[in-house]
């Protein structure tokens, strides 16, 4: 529901009235609008004169009659029920053919079987099965597929563009980035996944919150990572998607709520620096004859501000500090941020571990996004994975890999794995330093054994 000028969307309320004659009920959005109402009358029973009864089984009943009915209202009138992407292709061709992205990843369908009936009865969702799954879609097309004739004639003059030109099946934002980097030709750049397989490479899409891309030829199940989803992203292969809830928006959270904060922001912009360039900088200066790494070693952070996606799915794991001191000055906000950004490397190792004992090989990262453009975020996922990093020519590959899937749709490229190794251009390659090996590994045995603790917690204060 989209409510008016200051408010972002909301949600909407049932409210239920049950009177003497009746039981009505109201849909009401976060304005107090009423958006839809249904009413149904209560039986009364007049067992002799002046006596007047009413069964408390019949008013129940009345109530779910009428929240049926309102779901039918707000519900019945919707011809298609569309994830972003979809809704999007069909804005632009009038075709209601869905991504097998979307539906495989977000709507539970497989790329094998399709729809499973079962799953939308368990739910109370059984109508969607009705007509052929017309309202979620029982046309499905790989990504970067054709859509009908091209943009319609009202959609290319609305965006500006030629009525007709090719119109591509979707990606869902994340995966369009993986498209974008994972199929990058790395010839000459000393890699060792130079001549191995794609399954060697894991995509790592790092903003607000990061994606985690590993794939395989054949399915491979891993406990709190999602997925295995077959043509989800690379067509003929098997996506597995671990994920951190919260990654950039953590390292904000961290940087700004500490008390040197406008102190930072004084300096940075006096340097016309941003704020994470400064403290990079920053953090050059304080390390004297150590890498900057070792700056942290009394200080460790667990990631998990908003709890955990992978690979424990533990939605209620909170955020933990080990090794404040009184100081809050520029260095001490300099040291939490690199312990921050060090944490989440981290978080991605304990994902990288989870998906090899589950039968991946992981030997090269392949970063992009907002974060990927952070030079000491990059190097501390490859200094504490272990793996070099690959950095794409354009950083926003997840615009690069919608591109791929309009140059397959055009006809232009066979296929989307020869339209991501002509267009997917590698710009910088990342080494670890292999010497700091021992220092990482010490502060990851200590970050794994900050969450045993934290379990630990709470099972004493959920005692008894």
């Amino acid at each position: 529901i989209m409510s008016d000028g200051e408010q972002e969307p909301g949600s909407c309320y049932v409210g239920v009235d049950v009177g003497t004659g009746s039981v009505r009920a109201a849909l009401v959005d976060q304005r107090g609008m009423m958006l839809a109402f249904a009413e149904h009358p209560i039986t009364k029973w007049e067992p002799q004169f002046n006596y007047h009864e009413q069964s408390s089984e019949d008013i129940w009943a009345a109530c779910c009659v009428v929240t049926k009915n309102l779901r039918e209202t707000c519900w019945e009138k919707a011809g298609h029920f569309f994830d972003l992407p979809d809704f999007l292709s069909w804005k632009a061709t009038g075709v209601t053919a869905r991504s097998l992205c979307s539906l495989v990843c977000k709507w539970t369908y497989s790329a094998e079987k399709g729809w499973d009936d079962s799953f939308w009865k368990m739910i109370g969702l059984e109508d969607f099965v009705a007509d052929n799954y017309s309202k979620i879609g029982n046309q499905v097309l790989p990504p970067g597929a054709s859509l009908g004739s091209g943009l319609t004639p009202e959609a290319a003059k609305e965006l500006g563009l030629p009525v007709g030109i090719a119109v591509a099946a979707s990606l869902i934002d994340a995966h369009a980035g993986g498209l974008g980097v994972i199929g990058a030709d790395v010839t000459g750049h000393g890699l060792i996944c130079e001549g191995q397989p794609m399954t060697s490479r894991l995509a790592v899409i790092c903003g607000t919150s990061s994606c985690h891309m590993g794939i395989s030829r054949g399915p491979i199940f891993v406990p709190g990572v999602w997925g295995p989803y077959f043509s989800a992203m690379i067509p003929g292969f098997w996506l597995n998607e671990g994920g951190q809830s919260v990654t950039g928006k953590l390292i904000d959270h961290v940087v700004q709520g500490h008390v040197a904060f406008p102190e930072l922001q004084a300096k940075a912009a006096a340097r016309c620096q941003s704020v994470y360039a400064y403290l990079n900088s920053h953090l050059d200066l304080i390390k004297k004859d150590q890498p900057v790494g070792f700056l942290t070693v009394d200080l460790h952070v667990w990631p998990d501000f908003h709890g955990n996606r992978s690979p424990l799915a533990d939605l209620t794991l909170k955020g933990m500090v080990t090794g404040l001191t009184l100081s809050q000055d520029l260095d001490d906000l300099a040291i939490l941020y690199l312990a921050t950004v060090q944490a989440l490397a981290f978080g991605t190792r304990f994902i990288i571990e989870a998906m090899e004992a589950a039968g991946h090989s992981i030997n090269t990262l392949f970063l992009c996004g907002g974060l990927s453009k952070n030079p000491l975020f990059v190097q501390m996922h490859v200094d504490i994975t272990g793996m070099p990093a690959v950095l794409s020519q354009e950083v926003e590959s997840v615009l690069v890999g919608a591109a791929i899937l309009g140059a397959c749709a055009s006809g232009d490229f066979p296929s989307v794995q020869e339209a991501m190794t002509r267009m997917s251009k590698v710009g910088k390659v990342v080494f670890p330093r292999h010497e700091d090996k021992k220092y990482y590994d010490k502060k990851y045995q200590v970050f794994r054994k900050l969450v045993e603790h934290q379990k630990e917690y709470s099972a004493i204060m959920n005692e008894d």
